[in-house]
């Protein structure tokens, strides 16, 4: 899960808190509009008609439009509880038989629906009990201050400590998402990179190619490498000696070519470079650079004496046609086979290529 996913859940629960508000709104109000006892008065109360319909038109908007932009919450938590605050005002002067006990009724049915729809999110619950606290305290004219008094600060105490730790929660939250991606993208890093080399191994690669062969016009093209008599090479100097060899020839072949070039470990002492929109005279002149960069790094090799003292590499390389990338890797594997067959420690070019089939023998 990314942070964005976070954000969208999050805002998917801020949706459906503010419905979840409006519904019980809609029906706080209807209830209320409802005579009972004979009571016909009360099919007046324009405030509790205005919140029905309030809560109606927005409820109907959130559910016939998902994607419309939300009505911020603690504006219309401050509206309805203005409303509230007017609707019992009103009713508690209409009626003259009403007690104190409506007040305190009139109160807990406020808190109820803020309670229900706004736990998570103090400011808007503050904002929706303020006006009928305000005006309950103001009509009681003090005969129930200490039960209104109880009945507002209990919650008020229990919602902002539920807050304080809802708070807490999602920033624990955030912060072990972003660490979770951090630690995914650097595992994702590490299984495109070769471990012993620090290269890109074959996923990487494909993972740059796809990137690259969508993005990048004009020409490109494959260079497959490959250090010559490297087999005996490990046979005698060991495979500790040859890791470092293969560290040192995949450095020099990385400090030859251009930032924007992938350099790849294509196999065990075989290495892949993409060169990206390049002509084939500068194409050759990297790979070419390649090869005196590693001939300069004078790495004995006295098994290889054929060619030289030193570890050499021979190379093939051929162009990317109509992005088959594929076609390409078989063309310069083909220059490379001819490269070794020819003496190695040189470059061909699979344009370069005689035409007559070739006998096959080991050239490890």
């Amino acid at each position: 899960m990314k942070l964005q996913s976070y954000d969208e859940l999050k805002h998917s629960k801020y949706r459906l808190s503010l419905m979840l508000f409006l519904f019980l709104n809609v029906a706080v109000s209807l209830f209320s509009l409802l005579p009972f006892l004979g009571e016909a008065s009360s099919i007046h109360s324009l405030p509790a008609v205005l919140v029905a319909g309030f809560s109606i038109s927005l409820l109907t908007l959130c559910l016939i439009s998902p994607k419309l932009k939300l009505p911020l919450l603690n504006p219309v938590a401050l509206l309805f509880g203005a409303l509230w605050a007017w609707h019992i005002n009103h009713k508690y002067h209409l009626v003259f038989y009403f007690d104190g006990s409506f007040l305190i009724i009139s109160l807990l049915s406020v808190f109820f629906v803020s309670a229900i729809a706004l736990s998570d999110y103090l400011v808007a619950f503050c904002l929706h009990i303020t006006p009928p606290v305000f005006t309950v305290l103001l009509l009681d004219d003090g005969q129930h201050l200490m039960m209104i008094l109880f009945t507002i600060t209990l919650p008020l105490i229990g919602f902002s400590l539920h807050h304080l730790m809802r708070r807490r929660f999602d920033h624990f939250t955030r912060r072990l998402v972003r660490q979770l991606y951090e630690e995914k993208e650097s595992f994702s890093d590490l299984s495109m990179l070769d471990p012993l080399t620090g290269l890109y191994n074959r996923r990487g690669l494909k993972n740059r190619l796809d990137t690259i062969l969508e993005n990048h016009a004009g020409s490109h093209f494959v260079l497959l490498l490959d250090i010559d008599h490297f087999k005996a090479y490990n046979d005698n100097y060991g495979h500790a000696m040859g890791d470092q060899a293969l560290a040192r020839v995949s450095v020099a072949i990385r400090d030859a070519v251009r930032s924007r070039d992938v350099v790849t470990r294509y196999g065990g002492e075989e290495f892949l470079v993409l060169m990206t929109n390049v002509n084939a005279s500068i194409a050759m002149k990297l790979a070419e650079r390649i090869r005196q960069y590693v001939v300069d790094l004078e790495i004995p090799h006295r098994f290889n004496e054929k060619v030289s003292t030193h570890v050499t590499i021979s190379a093939g390389i051929a162009p990317i046609f109509d992005d088959d990338f594929d076609q390409a890797v078989a063309n310069a594997d083909r220059a490379l086979y001819v490269a070794k067959n020819q003496g190695r420690n040189t470059i061909l070019a699979w344009d370069d290529l005689p035409k007559a089939p070739l006998d096959t023998k080991d050239l490890a």
